[in-house]
């Protein structure tokens, strides 16, 4: 397993509660310094997901599953629910659509007579506390986690792979599954494979202490456009409040940066869903690098090109939403290679995981000590 960003995790996790050997490989410290650290929190139920596509069928999947999950592992979540309010009769026909994408998906939503739609479902969990709970709970069913483990060579052999590390480190083995997030594109090429090529799409983040002193008990949805689903305003599980993200496309895959007009571009949308945010300063700022795809979105499969090599990749910013269903996808896939797995075994569950610090901080500074 390449790559412990939670995709990567919540696939080691599936496979290793099934009985198959695992080596889950970090190139980083530690779990989930990536994308995984850096995103919202929010736990989505797939309302708004286009109908009859993989990404919509594995967030739907992963929800079936989940609520398990978070109380064996003692994942902290808020279960706040989400309201989508319009502006004006010119947006009252996109929630409406909305609702009626909710409806085709099977997910719960109530649609109020002045045109609010809310969703009930939706959740906020802490993003670094979950991948790092799939991380320990992989451990406990036989993973082995490597850190600081830079995959530099896949090598192809008569009974598999042999994975190579940069520092010379060899691990054979009979399946590769490429779950590397931004560099998921450079581990395929490794194994021959240039099927797809990946892209950082940059979201950035203000967090607030509540302006009036009072939790947010919503995430407050903007209304989509043809372009984008913009801004939303959230809360986090420790009682702050944050605005974002933006939609930045680079090719700098280090660039974990804040950029300087990242406010300008966020507060007006923002106090547009949640007015009382006008004139509050933001108490921190993150970026994430969403591991985009070019022309693909949820490259899930065996690779043409290594037959023992299975990507995971251009998981864009659903993979915390949809990682559980990614993981038994992956599972079936891994089992079709002759990878003999059994029966799903039960969660042990242990403590939860902790770290100093508030989890959207965590990757904001191991990066600029990194640096």
């Amino acid at each position: 397993m390449i790559g412990a960003g939670v995709v990567g995790c919540a696939v080691a996790l599936t496979l290793a509660r099934r009985g198959a050997d695992v080596a889950l490989l970090e190139a980083e410290a530690g779990p989930g310094l990536g994308a995984s650290g850096t995103n919202s929190g929010i736990l989505h139920t797939g309302f708004d997901s286009p109908p009859g596509e993989l990404e919509t069928e594995l967030i739907l999947a992963s929800g079936d599953v989940r609520d398990q999950l978070l109380r064996a592992l003692r994942i902290p979540v808020l279960r706040c629910g989400a309201v989508m309010r319009p502006a004006g009769e010119s947006e009252r026909d996109a929630v409406a659509a909305e609702a009626a994408t909710a409806r085709h998906n099977g997910v719960r939503v109530l649609l109020h007579e002045d045109g609010t739609l809310e969703v009930p479902g939706e959740s906020v969990t802490d993003p670094v506390v979950y991948t790092l709970a799939l991380t320990a709970e992989a451990e406990r069913q036989g993973a082995e986690l490597r850190t600081r483990f830079r995959v530099a060579a896949i090598d192809q052999g008569a009974a598999g792979l042999t994975v190579r590390a940069e520092d010379g480190t060899a691990l054979p083995c009979g399946v590769a599954v490429n779950c590397a997030g931004l560099e998921a594109d450079r581990v395929a090429r490794l194994a021959g494979d240039d099927s797809f090529s990946i892209y950082p799409r940059k979201g950035e983040f203000l967090v607030f202490e509540p302006p009036d002193g009072k939790p947010l008990d919503r995430i407050l949805l903007p209304v989509p456009t043809r372009r984008t689903r913009g801004v939303l305003v959230f809360p986090t599980v420790d009682g702050k409040v944050v605005a974002g993200p933006t939609a930045v496309d680079l090719d700098d895959k280090r660039d974990w940066s804040v950029r300087a007009q990242a406010r300008a571009e966020i507060m007006p949308k923002a106090v547009s869903i949640y007015p009382i945010l006008e004139g509050a300063e933001p108490i921190a700022a993150y970026a994430g690098l969403r591991p985009a795809g070019r022309e693909v979105n949820y490259v899930i499969g065996r690779s043409s090109a290594s037959p023992a090599l299975v990507n995971v990749a251009a998981i864009r910013s659903t993979g915390l939403s949809a990682s559980l269903g990614i993981g038994r996808r992956v599972a079936e896939i891994v089992e079709s290679l002759g990878v003999a797995l059994g029966p799903e075994r039960e969660l042990e569950g242990g403590d939860r995981p902790s770290f100093d610090g508030p989890w959207w901080r965590r990757t904001a500074e191991y990066r600029a000590v990194a640096a």
